[in-house]
């Protein structure tokens, strides 16, 4: 099995990995606008956008909420950066503590949830919120790093955009990978919405253990291209 993996080319791999890694962007946004007041942890124009709405007042929209997740996923993404630049490979020790990281919080996130119970007050869902976007800043700073094109695992605006804009041109090189990101965080949005139906922390647990997954087979395909080297 580790043969057949570390077999598996460096550039396909990384692709499936961070197709993965949309997918629970799309679970952690779907619990964070469905079931924690309207924010948004991973797709930070999203919580430009409701704040912008917020500000004029009347729309019922919140204002702290989306302005603590855009300062949690800043610091994330500034504390990935700072991290990371001391390798010289897209995947390394670095990026496997990274994205452990990013797999230990929503997993701790999602059991805060269910010892809390029902609809949390509002101080934990600030907090939550907060706290899973800093997450969501580490993975796109790593994901960054690992530089997969048109794939940075919380947004897919500029996907959509490369994606649109070549087969308006007719041509066909990435859209496969376009598309399969664009299909990846809808995937991702549909079952946090469903996750909901179980409980709010059912996503975020979920997500965990999919990041935490994906950080393992990562970690153990560069470790065996190491050695084939």
């Amino acid at each position: 099995m580790r043969e057949r993996l570390v077999a598996v080319p460096t550039e396909r791999m990384h692709l499936w990995l961070m197709l993965v890694l949309t997918f629970t962007t799309g679970i952690n946004d779907a619990v964070g606008y469905l079931g924690l007041d309207k924010v948004f942890t991973g797709n930070m124009t999203g919580n430009v956008v409701v704040l912008g709405m917020a500000l004029v007042g009347g729309s019922g929209l919140p204002i702290l909420g989306p302005a603590l997740a855009l300062v949690g996923f800043m610091l994330g993404a500034a504390l990935g950066g700072r991290t990371l630049r001391r390798g010289n490979r897209s995947w390394h020790g670095l990026t496997t503590v990274v994205f452990a990281t990013v797999a230990v919080v929503l997993l701790a996130l999602g059991v805060v949830l269910l010892i809390v119970g029902g609809a949390p007050p509002k101080p934990v869902r600030v907090t939550v919120t907060t706290t899973a976007a800093f997450a969501m800043g580490l993975q796109a700073a790593a994901a960054r790093l690992i530089a997969v094109k048109d794939v940075t695992t919380v947004v897919v605006t500029s996907t959509i955009t490369g994606l649109a804009a070549d087969l308006g041109s007719g041509k066909w090189d990435g859209a496969a990978r376009r598309a399969s990101a664009v299909v990846a965080i809808i995937a991702g949005a549909a079952a946090g919405a469903a996750l909901l139906k179980w409980h709010l922390g059912t996503g975020l647990l979920v997500a965990g253990v999919v990041i935490a997954l994906a950080t393992c087979v990562g970690d153990l395909h560069d470790r065996g291209q190491r050695v084939d080297r």
